[in-house]
């Protein structure tokens, strides 16, 4: 395994893992990423009823499970319960192949240690501030800190997190890209090399984030620039060839083949 989260750098995100085969945020989502051969796993945490720390997107379990109601009103125990394969289909409703197959919820600690070498991208989702101790509590204990990266909505628990954990990775959340962009916009940003990891979308608030200035004056103050979620190929390779570091994506395969035919990879 790499000495350092972007050595190499990482080119290929799967968001939620492989999930355009295998339902999202499951372990049979991060096997199937991991086997493809992506740099990096992008998932998403909540804090259970408990307080362990549990793999998935969505504030309840509506969407994709056959149970309801918020993800932290629940145990873990009762999380393990539901399905978590019972919504997926890869033909709009025709099928569901993996409901009733014994898909559960998993937990971190589960993810991280059935993927011992493979990078991963977590966003802590819980707005409770307990979930930053459980956290870096989980990744100091599977020995993970090199192989991850911390982000979240939440600008609250990535300063708790950097506070208390200096060593773990973190993204810039939106309160911290909005001002950064104006002044790159404005070109007002001081020439003082500040290294930041964006994990930005392409347009947002109306605004084109992702050009070629913005790509290169954040480079060359030594930050790193993901793209979220990009699923078409001709887009893939638009912002490659653009200069952006890493493109996150429902298509893992499509994007290691666009950067592999670049020669990023």
């Amino acid at each position: 395994m790499t000495d350092s989260f972007f050595d190499p750098m990482p080119r290929v995100v799967a968001h939620r893992g492989d999930s355009a085969h295998f339902p999202e945020n499951t372990l049979s989502a991060f096997l199937s990423a991991c086997a493809l051969g992506v740099d990096v796993i992008e998932t998403d945490v909540h804090l259970s009823k408990d307080g362990q720390l549990v793999i998935w997107h969505d504030e309840t379990l509506d969407r994709n499970t056959d149970g309801a109601g918020r993800v932290e009103d629940h145990t873990l125990a009762e999380l393990k319960t539901y399905d978590a394969g019972y919504t997926f289909t890869p033909n709009n409703g025709e099928t569901f192949p993996f409901r009733g197959k014994g898909v559960q919820l998993c937990t971190l600690r589960e993810a991280l240690e059935a993927c011992p070498n493979q990078r991963f991208n977590i966003d802590l989702k819980s707005k409770d501030p307990a979930i930053v101790d459980t956290f870096i509590e989980v990744i100091h204990s599977v020995q993970a800190i090199k192989r991850i990266v911390a982000a979240s909505f939440h600008l609250s628990n990535l300063k708790l997190l950097r506070k208390k954990a200096p060593d773990i990775l973190t993204s810039v959340t939106t309160l911290e890209v909005v001002p950064l962009l104006a002044l790159q916009k404005l070109h007002l940003l001081s020439g003082k090399k500040h290294s930041i990891i964006f994990q930005v979308p392409t347009r947002q608030w109306g605004i084109e984030v992702v050009t070629p200035s913005f790509i290169q004056t954040m480079h060359n103050r030594g930050s790193i620039i993901q793209v979220w979620t990009i699923n078409e190929e001709a887009e893939m390779k638009r912002l490659y060839q653009m200069g952006v570091d890493s493109v996150m994506t429902d298509k893992p395969a499509l994007a290691i083949k666009v950067a592999s035919e670049l020669g990023l990879r």
